[in-house]
């Protein structure tokens, strides 16, 4: 169905819109969340709106991943549920845990995202499942065990920090308090972090250019994020902890 050349192309571009979307977002603060603005045209309900955008990461995931020649294999298995694990959380559990009520966020920015995660479930489900070549010995080989290890790291400080975040809000979407415990302690967006971490492992598991592609692209795109929103804590709390970085504990 899909030709190598055409496959090596679609990375190629993944690694330049990981560029082109950090030096956009260096410039122009994503309006959604606590950054959400008008002037980005029609507005839909935030819960769908985060459906809408992870939804079409599972799908086609799915549908690329099952018309590879090795869908049936050990090793791409495995990695085809460590996916539908991050993104079956993202679109069916966070999504309905947080309290938002009320708030909105830009058609725009949910549909721009799901085009980006049905491009990137292609990059990655058609490399694990077809291009790739993963024996069962590959379990034992020192990348997947550190970028396994790394992946579920990410996640468990992915969902903890949500949490967090989640139990503050008692009385409506709007309230917005300082967070602590966790990798709280260290930094302003350790779910953000635990993202990185996350696909930093699917690359390193996966020894794949469509894997680091993702995970620049990951990087790129939630590193401005973070730096916006420890700007916003900063401004809006006057005892926001001095110590506390944006994203990496210690260093920034």
């Amino acid at each position: 169905m899909f030709e190598l050349p055409i496959y090596n192309i679609c990375v190629f571009s993944m690694f330049i819109l990981a560029a082109v979307t950090f030096l956009a977002l260096t410039k122009v603060t994503a309006p959604y969340g606590r950054h959400e603005r008008s002037g980005w045209g029609p507005r839909i309900p935030n819960k769908f709106g985060w459906v809408l955008m992870e939804l079409p990461a599972i799908l086609a995931f799915f549908i690329f991943y099952f018309q590879g020649k090795n869908s049936f294999e050990a090793v791409p298995l495995i990695f085809f549920f460590l996916w539908q694990l991050h993104y079956f959380y993202r679109t069916f559990v966070f999504p309905f845990l947080t309290r938002t009520e009320g708030k909105k966020m830009p058609l725009l920015i949910a549909l721009i995202g799901a085009l980006i995660n049905t491009f990137n479930a292609f990059i990655n489900a058609r490399w694990i499942s077809h291009y790739g070549s993963y024996s069962i010995e590959w379990v034992h080989s020192t990348p997947f065990a550190w970028g396994v290890g790394l992946f579920l790291i990410g996640l468990l400080i992915n969902g903890h920090s949500d949490s967090i975040l989640i139990k503050l809000r008692t009385h409506g979407p709007k309230e917005y308090k300082i967070p602590y415990g966790g990798c709280y302690r260290f930094i302003s967006c350790p779910n953000y972090l635990g993202e990185i971490l996350e696909w930093t492992g699917w690359a390193l598991a996966t020894y794949s250019l469509g894997g680091l592609a993702f995970a620049l692209y990951t990087l790129a795109s939630l590193l401005p994020r973070a730096i916006d929103n420890h700007k916003w804590y900063k401004a809006r709390f006057p005892d926001y902890p001095d110590r506390r970085k944006a994203i990496f504990p210690f260093l920034f």
